[in-house]
């Protein structure tokens, strides 16, 4: 088995996604050890209410978007796992045919780890580039010893070779799993997956139990899309609010990433719905349904859970701030409060709305361009 270039290129989302992980991860990591070194260097009693406050964030910021951007790598390497063998079932069929054993064809799906080497290798160089500004600004408080940048081998294997091995490892055991279907079952394309179809979804019009069945058969992309979704709504919030809690530079940081990965993983799911229904859009438009039409049977499916995520994402970042304000800095002399800010939330909605619903127009038209003998050649 060989997995082309155009294979890896197209899990540029794993790449995007733990690079944002271990940026973030490895700023305050590193920043969290640094910081343990002056503790011996603290006097008074505001000083180390401040210490424990700036050692809770690094902990917490680090922890929460760790864990959050690793579940995600985690359902993308899945996803694209299981795409893959989709769309390579009769190769993959005859090699199990000529002798191959599912390890023997599994063990080559630790290529998948690579994305991973390099989005993590991207993400603490960036990381170690950034460190000088952020610490320049931690050390303006006034509160606690100038603290040095220092290089952690330990840190640097845990954001960059421990992943890269982890996802590896994941993609063989994975991709065996999957593998477990029979070669003549493989080479035929047949799919293990059965639909089932109440006689209440039989009796739908075609257009409902299309716009269902899509979602329903689809999870990983619902998940995808209310992720994306999620991260626009909290990050972008979260920036525009935490003007006391963090610097400038933190802030829109923390919206960059948010947009970015929203873009990026919207952009992957909606493109892997469309391109899944590329053949039920034609034979649609053959049949006299407008590109309109074919957008709400396949895309519109989805848009309750992309304004689910929104209210996910908003509720998301208020309690996290809040749980910022009442547990981390409850120590402080200079004791800080957070109200939710709905006009934020409101311009939030709108800016959301406005780019979903462009998304969407963008892939109508996309729609109008598809030809019958474009899909009879594919």
């Amino acid at each position: 088995m060989i997995v082309s270039i155009k294979d890896i290129f197209k899990m540029i989302g794993m790449l995007i996604v733990s690079f944002c992980a271990v940026i973030v991860c490895a700023m305050f990591l590193n920043y969290h050890l640094d910081l343990v070194t002056v503790e011996n260097l603290i006097t008074t009693e505001l000083s180390r209410n401040f210490y424990k406050a700036q050692l809770s964030t690094a902990r917490v910021v680090s922890g929460l978007s760790g864990g959050c951007l690793l579940l995600t790598t985690v359902v993308l390497l899945c996803f694209y796992i299981g795409h893959y063998i989709g769309t390579h079932q009769k190769q993959l069929g005859i090699m199990k045919a000529l002798g191959y054993t599912r390890w023997g064809v599994a063990k080559h799906f630790c290529v998948f780890g690579l994305p991973i080497l390099v989005g993590t290798a991207l993400g603490y160089l960036s990381a170690h580039l950034l460190m000088p500004k952020l610490y320049e600004i931690q050390n303006k408080d006034g509160y606690l010893p100038d603290v040095a940048i220092n290089f952690h081998p330990g840190l640097c294997a845990a954001l960059v070779l421990a992943p890269t091995i982890f996802f590896a490892l994941l993609a063989v055991i994975y991709s065996f799993v999957k593998l477990k279907t029979p070669a003549l079952a493989l080479i035929r394309e047949q799919s293990s997956h059965k639909i089932v179809t109440s006689k209440k979804d039989r009796d739908r019009p075609f257009l409902d139990e299309l716009r269902k069945s899509n979602v329903r058969q689809k999870k990983s992309l619902v998940f995808f899309i209310t992720f994306a979704v999620f991260c626009f709504a909290a990050m972008t919030q979260m920036s525009c609010s935490m003007d006391e809690l963090a610097s400038e530079m933190m802030s829109v940081m923390i919206m960059a990433i948010g947009i970015v990965l929203a873009v990026v993983i919207l952009f992957i799911a909606t493109t892997s719905v469309v391109k899944a229904n590329n053949k039920t859009i034609t034979m649609m438009k053959v049949f006299g349904y407008s590109a309109k039409e074919c957008t709400s049977a396949v895309l519109n499916g989805y848009r309750p859970w992309a304004y689910f995520g929104f209210a996910l994402g908003t509720f998301y970042q208020y309690i996290l701030l809040k749980l910022m304000v009442t547990v981390v800095f409850k120590d402080l002399s200079d004791k800080l409060e957070y109200k939710f800010d709905v006009p934020v939330m409101l311009i939030t909605l709108v800016v959301f709305a406005l780019l979903y619903e462009l998304i969407m127009f963008a892939y109508t038209k996309q729609m109008e361009k598809l030809s019958v003998k474009e899909i009879m050649l594919d």
